[in-house]
């Protein structure tokens, strides 16, 4: 079959580099990895992860995560189990 449809995207430059890197790791091309995605919408028959809206705990922390706020560091595994009480 003919390779000869083109799709056009506008996106944001950072979020394209940094997904064409970890494609790049993967072995991929863009046009590889768009087509695995058109592959597996065909055979799920819409889209191949859950879609959903996160709650407000969920934003609040990404939000905190992001800022680097409230964030609890580790200086080792152990560290952490041993905070956790595991």
């Amino acid at each position: 079959m003919s390779k000869s449809a083109m799709i056009r995207a506008r996106m944001e430059p950072e979020l394209k580099a940094q997904v064409d890197r970890i494609f790049q790791e993967l072995g991929l091309t863009t046009t590889e990895a768009i087509t695995l995605f058109y592959k597996q919408v065909k055979a799920k028959n819409g889209i191949p992860f859950e879609l959903t809206v996160p709650d407000q705990m969920t934003v609040e922390t990404a939000k905190k995560t992001d800022s680097r706020k409230e964030l609890n560091e580790y200086s080792s595994l152990e560290d952490f189990r041993k905070k956790m009480g595991i």
